[in-house]
């Protein structure tokens, strides 16, 4: 049976993003005490910022950096899985063998 994913309101989604900025933590340990998926609080912050940040010249530098950032960001996240998915194939393989 699938999980279904939790539903935030948009008051707790704003917390959420309120608390990251003021408490000065990572977004990884902010989202772990917040029990949501680290991705998630990033979106947040994105989608609150893009809204309360008028577009000019500036902020489409700022976003072209941010951009940049995000692309190593998920590069990194590729290579994690990878390794976790090559872990899990020979775990699987280990014990198909041992259950013959």
């Amino acid at each position: 049976m699938a999980k279904s994913r939790p539903r935030h309101s948009e008051e707790f989604r704003r917390e959420a993003v309120r608390l990251l900025k003021e408490s000065g933590k990572s977004l990884h340990q902010q989202a772990r005490e917040l029990g949501i998926h680290y991705t998630t609080l990033w979106d947040w912050r994105e989608k609150i910022n893009h809204e309360s940040d008028p577009v000019t010249e500036d902020s489409l530098q700022v976003t072209v950096l941010t951009k940049d950032d995000e692309i190593r960001r998920l590069r990194k996240e590729l290579a994690t899985v990878r390794e976790e998915r090559d872990f899990l194939k020979k775990a699987a393989a280990f014990f198909a063998k041992e259950s013959r």
